[in-house]
């Protein structure tokens, strides 16, 4: 077999594989070449395959890397893995892969994919538009990546295809039964929470900002961007630009952790004798634990407001603010805007999660190279998507932060219709809309901050 026509063309095509790996052409493929060379192919978790791939049985020299004959053989190796791995997906022994099966498969493991999900898999991998993949496809594909077993091939799929499985505003991450033994999920949870308070400080003073303009723009004043700026700056100096900063950071720890066990509650109770949740019952699942945690830390929200919109010296601090509302207006002021908050929701989500599987729609049918999206294309979809909901939902939005700053006057609280009315006659439509502009100056560093601090964190942790 050795000498036969396809052993002769398997070895071209690895001696071919070999020198385009050998960046430096000393004979030798080292672990640097490898995880460049995985980088370049396809992405996924270059250091874990170099790491193992790089020290083959046989591998007479692991710590100098592989000559020829040695890659060969790694090469041999992992083609018969790759074999029985995909023997194994194949459910129905056809010689094919198709949407179905990897369904079952990421079923298997407790996680629910939607067919469109499971669709743009396929299509990463598909070279021949036939919506199957075949041996030659899948071998191409993961030759260079450490799979060594199914748990392993559905785990690279999940976060090198940018696979959306719930991750929005309303459902929590979604994370396997082996993700939760080997303890991923929290350093994801890290990673997430260090992102957000990161952004959140770098686009501090567009959101107190946005935060005045809602409560105090006006008709008469025409309050703009500069002027509000310069106001809050005359007022409390440029330090006062990141007031509200602090709570605003210090509430993202108790929500994840809150909505990440709500849902983990939530999803038990909807599941039953169920295997797994479908897509519909998670989002309901997810709505409710994000419901669940704004709920709980929803004085936070209150507080929050009350300290980005304070004047020099109004409170000494957080503890302080609390003391002053609660002896002043009482308890049910920590929970004034709280019916428009929770119904922001609907719109926010519905708007965000259509848009953002209207992207995904359009990229798949691009016809573009799907199995590595570039970065800018993700945080692009996702900073649109996140842009629309929060215009769907702004209206809302506003009056909730009218409510949180309102202080009781003349023994009257404001009701959400009561607010609405007001604004309406006092400033028409466009009143529903003040402060919108550094809202949508926000965006876009806010998601590009988070994307990078993310990605690096994810890094540092060993995600």
């Amino acid at each position: 077999m050795r000498g036969g026509p396809g052993e002769a063309e398997r070895r071209q095509r690895w001696g071919r594989l070999f020198e385009e790996l050998d960046s430096n052409k000393d004979g030798r493929v080292d672990i640097r070449e490898l995880r460049q060379g995985l980088a370049r192919l396809g992405g996924g978790d270059p250091d874990r395959g170099a790491q193992q791939g790089i020290t083959p049985e046989g591998g007479t020299d692991p710590d100098g890397g592989l000559d020829l004959e040695e890659f060969i053989l790694y090469l041999q190796e992992r083609e018969q893995r790759l074999l029985l791995l995909f023997h194994s997906l194949d459910r129905n022994q056809d010689g094919q892969i198709d949407v179905s099966e990897i369904q079952q498969s990421f079923r298997a493991l407790g996680i629910s994919i939607s067919l469109e999900q499971a669709e743009k898999i396929l299509h990463s991998m598909d070279r021949d538009g036939t919506m199957t993949i075949d041996w030659q496809e899948w071998r191409d594909h993961f030759l260079l990546h450490s799979l060594e077993n199914v748990e392993d091939v559905l785990y690279f799929w999940k976060h090198s295809t940018v696979l959306d499985i719930g991750e929005c505003l309303t459902v929590p991450d979604e994370f396997s039964e082996q993700e939760k033994l080997t303890g991923m999920w929290w350093k994801q949870l890290v990673a997430g929470a260090v992102a957000g308070a990161v952004s959140r400080t770098g686009t501090a003073p567009l959101d107190r900002l946005k935060v005045f303009m809602q409560v105090h723009a006006s008709k008469t004043n025409r309050l703009n961007i500069l002027g509000g700026l310069w106001s809050m700056i005359q007022e409390g100096g440029v330090r006062s630009l990141w007031r509200g900063n602090g709570i605003n950071v210090l509430k993202i720890a108790p929500e994840s952790a809150i909505k990440f066990m709500a849902y983990e509650q939530i999803k038990r109770a909807i599941r039953g004798q169920q295997e797994t949740l479908h897509v519909q019952e998670r989002f309901v699942a997810g709505s409710l634990a994000g419901a669940t945690a704004q709920t709980i830390i929803y004085p936070m929200e209150v507080l929050k407001t009350r300290l980005t919109l304070r004047r020099t010296g109004q409170y000494k601090g957080l503890l302080d603010c609390a003391r002053q509302i609660l002896e002043q207006e009482g308890t049910r002021a920590l929970y004034r805007g709280y019916l428009p908050n929770m119904l922001g929701i609907i719109p926010y989500a519905c708007t965000d999660l259509a848009v953002y599987e209207m992207l995904k729609c359009l990229w798949l049918k691009s016809g573009r190279d799907m199995k590595d999206p570039s970065g800018l294309v993700s945080l692009s979809s996702v900073t649109l998507s996140t842009t629309c909901g929060q215009m769907a939902s702004y209206p809302l939005t506003l009056v909730r932060t009218r409510m949180q700053a309102q202080d009781t006057v003349e023994g009257s609280n404001p009701t959400m219709c009561g607010v609405f009315r007001r604004i309406l006659a006092q400033q028409g439509w466009p009143g529903l809309y003040r402060g919108m502009t550094p809202t949508l100056l926000k965006v876009l560093p806010a998601g590009g901050i988070s994307y990078v601090v993310y990605e690096a964190m994810k890094k540092t942790l060993g995600v």
